[in-house]
C-alpha cells in the first residue's frame, strides 16, 4: 500500500503538470530536476513527493 498524499499537494502537482507537461518524463530523477527548476520547494522530501506524483501522472497519461 502507498502513502496517502494531501489534497493541496496533489492539486499543486497537477497544476504544475498541466503547465509543463512536455518537460516531465517517466523518469523520477529527471522530474526532480524539473520540479527544482520551476518551484522553490522548502525541503528535499517535498520535492521528491511532487516529482514522484508527477511521474505517476505521466505514466498514466
Amino acid at each position: 500500500m502507498g502513502r496517502i498524499k494531501p489534497r493541496p499537494l496533489k492539486s499543486a502537482t497537477e497544476q504544475l503538470f498541466e503547465q509543463y507537461t512536455d518537460e516531465f518524463k517517466t523518469n523520477f530523477e529527471e522530474n526532480k530536476q524539473v520540479v527544482a527548476k520551476h518551484v522553490s520547494v522548502q525541503s528535499k522530501k517535498l520535492r521528491n513527493i511532487i516529482a514522484g506524483y508527477a511521474t505517476r501522472l505521466k505514466k498514466s497519461k
